[in-house]
């Protein structure tokens, strides 16, 4: 059985997610096509990366993860395969891969396929898709284009670390409006040094002294803070809308200092 995700910034009130479906199973009749996300913003290589980064290592080895954000293709930013961890992505080197990856992957290869349509501006179903047909066929990976060298490399922002104090960043916002810092565990527990410490943001008088486990740990309405399952901190109000209510919005500053 083939499995192929699809993280695209395409929405769902047009004709895009329906026409690359309906191509994958004409490529790939009985295939599985599980959606991560059509959510992503526009053009955001670096929410669409966290966004897969923190979905595709539960699916099965062999899955094809399609990326459809940002995809129109240059000299600068080839369509490539990349294989990793026994999981292929297909997609545009914009840096997305840059982002998903820890360490430069596996393999990759910059994509040799000639399409059947004479326009360009739908890369997702008239070439990646090919190209997850020839994967799921049985095609070596190599014989997918010529091998590609280093990935275009986008550096996504690291928090910055003092003896008292760690200061990062939103880096994410869930559709419960939790508030996702990238300041992980490892971290917090290195510099922290078990420690007090307060978390402090934009909002004045709305500081947070705990690190909770769970959202019910809190009443209803209530801020909190806790180490979620992607491992960052997140911001949080139990059964509230935290970006909103405490004016916590992507890229704005949190920082924990350290008594």
């Amino acid at each position: 059985m083939t499995i192929i995700t699809l993280t695209t910034d395409w929405g769902c009130a047009n004709h895009y997610v329906g026409a690359v479906k309906g191509n994958l199973l004409k490529l790939i009749p009985g295939a599985t096509i599980i959606d991560i996300s059509h959510q992503v913003p526009a053009f955001d290589i670096m929410q669409a990366s966290f966004v897969l980064k923190n979905a595709y290592p539960h699916f099965p080895q062999g899955t094809i993860h399609l990326v459809g954000v940002n995809t129109e293709a240059g000299l600068q930013n080839p369509h490539i395969a990349v294989s990793h961890q026994g999981h292929y992505f297909i997609g545009a080197d914009n840096g997305i891969f840059s982002l998903l990856f820890e360490n430069q992957p596996e393999s990759a290869v910059e994509l040799e396929i000639i399409q059947d349509s004479d326009y360009f501006t739908f890369s997702t179903r008239d070439v990646f898709a090919v190209a997850a047909s020839m994967i799921a066929g049985g095609k070596a990976f190599s014989e997918l284009g010529r091998p590609h060298g280093e990935l275009n490399q986008r550096i996504p922002f690291k928090p910055v670390i003092y003896p008292e104090k760690i200061i990062g960043k939103v880096i994410f916002i869930d559709n419960y409006e939790n508030v996702l810092v990238n300041i992980d565990k490892e971290i917090f527990r290195q510099v922290g040094k078990n420690r007090p410490f307060s978390i402090g943001f934009r909002s004045p008088g709305h500081s947070i002294s705990q690190i909770h486990q769970a959202y019910a740990d809190v009443v209803p309405g209530e801020k909190l803070a806790l180490f979620g399952s992607t491992g960052f901190l997140e911001i949080a109000i139990n059964q509230g809308k935290a970006s909103s209510l405490l004016g916590l919005y992507m890229n704005d500053t949190v920082s924990i200092e350290f008594k």
